[in-house]
């Protein structure tokens, strides 16, 4: 049993695809399920249950999956120490990162990094997509982080993860209290989209046109912000990444409703130049990023992180030209 193994299943159970997951570990989803399969014949036990659409984790599964993430967490602690006793990591990461990433995901990757490298420090600079692509490719970014990274020759891409998309809602509007959203009861629907021109609005306009739904665009932002504004000011409902509503969600200013189109997700990328070195605390804080991601479905080391409250590393300079 391996490693990678283990990170296969648990963007399994995160991801709730084989698809997804293969595609996240750039093999085959034949190869996938076959690792799975070899791993709930060394265990002796069914991890999944395969009867139901989407599969659900057995109680033997949910309790591997927990145990999981402790071995990972555990794992990429050791690396660390390792990688630490050989390396001084110091010095300056400069990031850029569209505004919706460095809002509502970055102060929990500069937490982790600041926590385990207090010598090292992160310059965060916020701009549209266009803009995060243009400055690591310049050489003014070391890394960027930003939604459906392109295929590129010059650039590295490095999955992080991919958010799933919900309907949302104001808390009164007739589809607050549904479980779930069919495609087709958004056909008519006065809707609060992005621009055309944005790769999210172009996945989730090809996503609904896939079922046969065409929406009644009333209001078109370039920002996730906005478009959350108009929805609560009740202008229409959206779809949006779930994790960028969760403030409000709590909150109780709006509402998230799953949508019955499991693959319509927004993909987060890790992006560096190609053919330029990348110092060793760079290298560093793209390790620290992809495991704070692979260890959140959890929520335990996010949770601690909120607890404690994220502590941004000094002369972090933010800039935010805003963006989905």
């Amino acid at each position: 049993m391996h490693v990678e193994t283990l990170r296969l299943y648990t963007d399994l159970v995160r991801l709730r695809s084989y698809s997804l997951a293969a595609e996240h570990h750039l093999v085959s989803q034949s190869a996938a399920s076959q690792a799975i399969r070899k791993l709930e014949e060394d265990l002796g036990a069914t991890l999944i249950d395969r009867s139901q659409r989407p599969f659900v984790l057995t109680p033997q599964g949910q309790a591997f999956h927990e145990a999981c993430l402790g071995v990972l967490a555990a794992w990429e602690l050791a690396r660390a120490a390792v990688s630490a006793a050989e390396t001084r990591i110091d010095g300056t990461v400069r990031l850029a990162a569209i505004y919706s990433v460095g809002v509502y995901e970055v102060s929990r990757y500069l937490h982790e990094f600041s926590s385990a490298y207090p010598e090292a420090t992160v310059q965060l600079e916020c701009h549209h997509s266009h803009k995060v692509l243009g400055a690591v490719l310049a050489g003014d970014a070391d890394v960027g982080i930003l939604s459906f990274p392109p295929h590129d020759p010059e650039l590295t891409v490095v999955a992080l993860k991919a958010e799933p998309m919900v309907l949302v809602c104001h808390p009164h509007h007739r589809l607050a209290r549904r479980k779930v959203i069919k495609p087709s009861e958004l056909r008519g629907e006065p809707f609060v989209a992005f621009e055309p021109a944005l790769m999210i609005r172009k996945a989730i306009d090809r996503a609904l046109r896939h079922h046969g739904v065409q929406i009644q665009v009333i209001l078109e932002f370039d920002n996730i912000d906005t478009i959350k504004q108009a929805i609560v000011g009740g202008q229409g409902v959206s779809i949006l990444p779930r994790p960028t509503i969760q403030a409000e969600v709590e909150m109780g200013t709006l509402v998230a409703i799953p949508i019955g189109i499991p693959d319509l997700v927004r993909p987060l990328g890790i992006i560096h130049a190609r053919h330029r070195p990348l110092s060793p605390t760079v290298q560093r804080f793209i390790e620290v990023v992809r495991g704070a991601e692979e260890t959140e479905p959890g929520k335990g080391r996010r949770g601690r992180g909120r607890a404690a409250g994220p502590r941004v590393p000094r002369r972090q300079a933010l800039r935010s030209d805003r963006l989905r």
